[in-house]
């Protein structure tokens, strides 16, 4: 401002001077009308299609280091989309649990969908909503980040680097789908899910991912024979059966349920499988028929 006003005030100081006596060529005698229009100040927002060394939970920038995805890395940035409407009005970014928490990770949850060929929750991989900074978000950020990692089981979310995009590693014959299973059991409860070969002898095989509907944690966790009807009927549609009663006498469930945290910000997403106790099979259910899920 100092600069601007000395300026303005010499350029009248000038001016007066002149009047007397017109202005020389190619002088108009408005000494402020030539500067330049300030350029708006940019806003940081990340890429996609890149990825990262490390994981971030808040987007800061001193930790933003992108590389190209056939680097070795950990996470791959498959999507940035914007905050809008009320949930990009608060003074602060989303917290968890928030409208707008929910938002970014129903954004993430359809991109990354889109991106990698399948529900993300029917393979091996972890979807992170990374927001930005408080700061940034004074400054006007809304943007959210869409991060993905390959995980190394459905037990275990532990990430080890890797090289290649994620992109399409749900499709068709992919290795990171989940298929057949046998199940560690510690009395009532899943230790861990083993994955094998479907034409190897398993007892549990993945049939799909039920959305559930949008309650309260506590609510769908009290209502366990909702879930386990819910997961019956995709075992039905998947194995192609009547979706009956008669469902209880073929096939029993195991699911793997969000988190609470992860419910709160919108995940609803339950992990379905059918499980057969009593005898081995050898084959991939998927459209076995009554007679690959004969009543027992």
């Amino acid at each position: 401002m100092r600069r601007w006003l000395a300026v303005f005030t010499g350029g009248g100081a000038l001016a007066l001077a002149l009047a007397g006596c017109g202005a020389p060529a190619g002088v108009d005698r408005d000494l402020v009308d030539d500067w330049p229009a300030p350029v708006a100040a940019q806003q940081f927002v990340p890429a996609a299609d890149v990825c990262h060394q490390t994981s971030q939970q808040v987007g800061f920038l001193t930790g933003y280091n992108p590389t190209a995805c056939g680097e070795a890395h950990r996470v791959e940035t498959m999507h940035v989309g914007t905050l809008t409407g009320p949930a990009a009005q608060g003074g602060a970014p989303p917290q968890p649990g928030s409208a707008g928490m929910r938002a970014a990770q129903a954004g993430c949850d359809t991109a990354v969908n889109k991106a990698v060929g399948a529900d993300w929750r029917s393979g091996r991989l972890g979807l992170t909503v990374v927001l930005p900074s408080p700061q940034a978000w004074s400054g006007g950020a809304r943007w959210y980040r869409c991060d993905v990692t390959e995980i190394a089981s459905i037990d275990d979310t532990a990430v080890d680097l890797r090289t290649g995009s994620l992109r399409g590693a749900l499709s068709g014959a992919a290795p990171l789908a989940y298929r057949c299973f046998n199940p560690k059991l510690v009395k009532d409860d899943i230790d861990e899910m083993v994955p094998v070969s479907c034409t190897a002898k398993h007892h549990a095989e993945f049939v799909g991912v039920w959305q559930a509907p949008d309650t309260s944690y506590a609510e769908f966790s009290r209502s366990v024979k909702r879930t386990h009807r819910a997961c019956q009927s995709m075992i039905a549609r998947y194995a192609k059966v009547p979706d009956n009663s008669q469902l209880d006498f073929r096939a029993g469930t195991i699911y793997y349920q969000p988190y609470e945290e992860e419910w709160r910000n919108g995940n609803r997403g339950v992990q379905c499988f059918l499980w057969i106790s009593d005898r081995d099979l050898t084959r991939s259910m998927r459209n076995a028929g009554t007679k690959g899920l004969p009543i027992t």
